[in-house]
């Protein structure tokens, strides 16, 4: 019988560079299950996203990622850019890794790497950004420079910490936007610190501060934005109404929407997934209702 064919791309630089001393287990895992693997590394930034389209995806069965939330980003846009999809299996071995514990994908490498084998396979909503693509957060403003810029070797050492320390190292230097915000629940003007549009149940490890009736495979965005505040004793309440999720409607607006566009009167500095988004005074974005198809546990 002919075997499946699998392609396996991961970041070994990831996490604490954990693939290291996991890759053959994981390998075996694959190959016991009747997979033949074409392993590939990433080297540098947009690796992943490079080997997905550069491949014939009608030769491979499923693609296998592993590290960071950026390497998935990477995986899932280069597969929204191909005619053919197929399934993508995640071992995350980042940081924080918002995206696989809204799954429920287990944070142990080789479990993880069990669930692509004998899971289920998931249609979940992507989030399309103008011409690009995430996977399950865009933000911008408020410590969102923090995520793309704190470097590799500090987010080894210190996991989401990094960017919460990182963050509070900036705070005394918050800047807000003035924008015009529009999708068919909110029409508004005004001056934010920040936005995230979201399809996860945590962001940077905190769970439940993007809501608590969170679904992933419904076509609907959670949204929330946050006004700029008159002072500084302000502005700690709502970083913890936001965390609490203890909403102040006076000071943010939370909503769901399948749909939103932003217009700002300077360029806009935006993250997707954790990773430099560009900078923008005009962005639309859309979901793509349960367009990508993901292994995780059958009892999801």
């Amino acid at each position: 019988m002919e075997k499946k064919k699998m392609l396996f791309i991961y970041n070994p630089r990831a996490g604490k560079e954990k693939i290291r001393s996991n890759l053959l287990d994981i390998i075996d895992i694959f190959t016991k299950a009747g997979y033949e693997v074409t392993a590939y590394p990433t080297q540098a930034k947009g690796d992943g996203l490079a080997a997905v389209r550069e491949r014939k995806l009608g030769y491979y069965d499923i693609i296998a990622c592993s590290g960071g939330d950026g390497t998935l980003d990477e995986v899932v846009t280069g597969m929204m850019q191909c005619e053919k999809r197929i399934p993508i299996g995640y071992v995350p071995a980042g940081s924080t890794n918002d995206f696989a514990n809204s799954l429920h994908i287990p944070k142990k490498m080789l479990h993880a790497a069990q669930v692509i084998v004998d899971g289920k396979t998931f249609g979940c909503d992507i989030g399309v950004f103008n011409k690009d693509t995430f996977v399950y957060i865009a933000a911008f403003g408020l410590f969102t420079e923090v995520s793309y810029e704190t470097p590799q070797d500090v987010k080894n050492v210190l996991g989401h910490m990094a960017y919460i320390l990182e963050g509070m190292r900036r705070i005394s230097g918050v800047k807000a936007y003035k924008m015009k915000i529009e999708s068919e629940e909110l029409v508004t003007e005004g001056e934010f610190l920040f936005g995230m549009i979201t399809n996860s149940t945590s962001v940077g490890g905190f769970k439940r501060i993007t809501g608590k009736y969170v679904q992933l495979d419904d076509g609907e965005f959670e949204v929330t934005l946050i006004k700029k505040p008159s002072n500084p004793v302000e502005l700690n309440l709502i970083m913890a109404a936001l965390i609490n999720r203890n909403i102040n409607t006076d000071c943010m607006y939370c909503f769901k929407s399948k749909s939103i566009r932003f217009i700002s009167e300077v360029e806009v500095a935006w993250t997707l997934d954790g990773e430099f988004g560009g900078k923008h005074r005009e962005v639309e974005i859309h979901n793509q209702m349960r367009a990508l198809q993901i292994r995780v546990p059958k009892d999801t």
